[in-house]
């Protein structure tokens, strides 16, 4: 029975030039329910939502918010209907502080003209404190990790007083214990009546939390069914079309030499005495907790941070890189963490941020005609999702900017190639295909450095594994140790010369 739905849409299409978006999408949820979608990247998940919330116009189809139809010409007027959504991609005042954030747009008054900003800050804090978590107000936006200033797009979205809350990739910068609070938050708004929309690739997640799952390929609509009735390999086979055997695929090839080596490295306080090797063919993972300190080494070794002491070699020749320009030039490609803050230039062309790195390489004149042919080929080598190339960056989903981005770094041809969180926020086939690709490039005698937060996929791909906790190396862990139970022992302060000091007791 319809009256049974907070929310129907039918029949949703959106173009765009060139591309159909959405082709006769169907979406229907319960209030007080957690209704998933899944997709690959591409498949139409963040768009219909957009469409949703008055962000797109939508070409045709029809919107049912509580029982009535509805035309929303922009997100304030969702939002007074009481439906709000938290970005994938987040956007903060980067100078502004928390509580001038959270509140943006609706400050409370003093009077006509002038905030209150005594209650901003108070109704702040309030705010934190009924979610149980912990976030200074006073601190700038620009001064918060990734995972914090999520935390605080989540407070926002809950402060609206919503009936239907959106949730696009949520986790993706959260450490195990912000992934709990959100879940609580969760649990508080279901008990409250309010449906969630929860957009995300993580299964394990998908499988607890939800209650409704509606999968979308290719901006059709594949099928809904309860949660409980599904499984990984029945959600995998309705989001691609086929059945994925390896999520990990690990090629064999031969470790060669010794390419690229750190001893004893520091950057302030997140980078304190880092020692490793990486050979020819080898993918060296980085695992730990957020704040381990993995990202600021790598930024490090790229010229994006002060290097404070410590040497750095390549094919044997020891390197002075003090910029990004440096490492580029020394043949070092690094794909960040943040796509949006340091990654994308979003205004420029897909051809434009492929080749930034290499534009040097193109003459002056640039070779525009050349630009447009590496682009077309490393582009399509990725399966990137575009109506042309030269569509802007921005207007791509968030997995198909990182597969330009993964583009614009293969053009470099690089002999150590860095990724930080490669397949966050992209789609479970998008995964395998970038893991076969990192596996195939390190079978061409690359050296490659993979950051992940997913245990699974760091265990999967790599050769060793670099444990950190807060900026220091606790373990380093051939192929035939992972565990795990041990991942995280290291990742959580244990160190590899205690256990040999304990089974040497033992022993």
């Amino acid at each position: 029975m319809a009256d049974e739905y907070i929310l129907e849409m039918h029949g949703i299409c959106k173009y765009f030039p060139g591309v159909k978006a959405l082709d006769g999408v169907e979406l229907q949820v319960r209030p007080g329910t957690v209704h998933t979608l899944m997709g690959e990247n591409g498949a139409g998940k963040s768009t219909l939502m957009k469409c949703l919330i008055g962000m797109q116009p939508v070409t045709a189809g029809t919107i049912i918010h509580k029982g009535k139809e509805v035309h929303f010409k922009s997100v304030q007027d969702s939002i007074h209907a009481g439906i709000t959504m938290i970005q994938q991609e987040l956007s903060p005042v980067l100078e502004r502080t928390v509580a001038d954030n959270l509140w943006l747009g609706r400050e409370p008054m003093k009077n006509k003209f002038m905030c209150d900003n005594k209650a901003l800050y108070t109704e702040a804090e309030a705010l934190f404190k009924k979610l149980n978590l912990e976030v200074d107000v006073y601190a700038k936006m620009k001064d918060l990790t990734v995972a914090k200033q999520q935390m605080v797009e989540i407070a926002k979205a809950v402060s609206h007083d919503a009936n239907i809350v959106i949730m696009d990739e949520p986790t993706s910068a959260l450490t195990d214990a912000e992934v709990e609070d959100l879940f609580r938050i969760i649990a508080d708004l279901k008990a409250q009546n309010v449906a969630i929309i929860y957009i995300s690739h993580k299964m394990d997640e998908i499988f607890r939390i939800s209650d409704d799952i509606t999968v979308f390929r290719d901006g059709t609509y594949v099928g809904t069914d309860r949660a409980a009735n599904l499984n990984n390999e029945k959600l995998i086979e309705m989001m691609v079309g086929r059945k994925i055997t390896n999520m990990f695929p690990k090629i064999p090839c031969p470790i060669g030499d010794v390419m690229f080596k750190v001893e004893n490295l520091n950057s302030g306080k997140q980078v304190k005495n880092v020692s490793f090797e990486v050979r020819k063919g080898e993918i060296l993972g980085f695992a730990g907790l957020v704040g381990a300190g993995r990202t600021e080494t790598m930024e490090t070794i790229f010229g994006m941070r002060h290097k404070d002491s410590g040497r750095i070699w390549l094919n044997g020749k020891e390197l002075d890189i003090k910029s990004p320009r440096d490492a580029i030039d020394n043949k070092i490609g690094l794909l960040t963490e943040d796509r949006r803050g340091n990654g994308i230039f979003g205004l420029l062309s897909i051809t434009d941020n492929t080749t930034v790195a290499n534009w040097g390489a193109y003459g002056l004149p640039m070779d525009n005609k050349q630009m447009l042919k590496d682009t077309e080929e490393y582009n399509t080598k990725l399966r990137t999702k575009t109506p042309t190339w030269e569509t802007r960056i921005m207007n791509l989903s968030g997995g198909n900017q990182q597969k330009v981005l993964l583009a614009r770094w293969l053009l470099t041809k690089p002999d150590l190639l860095i990724v930080d969180e490669p397949t966050r926020g992209i789609d479970v086939g998008a995964k395998s295909e970038i893991h076969e690709l990192l596996s195939r490039l390190a079978g061409e005698g690359k050296a490659i450095i993979v950051i992940s937060s997913e245990m699974p996929e760091v265990m999967g791909i790599s050769d060793r594994i670099v444990v950190m906790h807060e900026g220091e190396m606790t373990g380093i862990l051939d192929r035939d140790q992972f565990s795990q139970e041990l991942l995280m022992r290291y990742a959580t302060g244990g160190s590899a010369v205690e256990e040999l000091k304990q089974q040497s007791a033992q022993e």
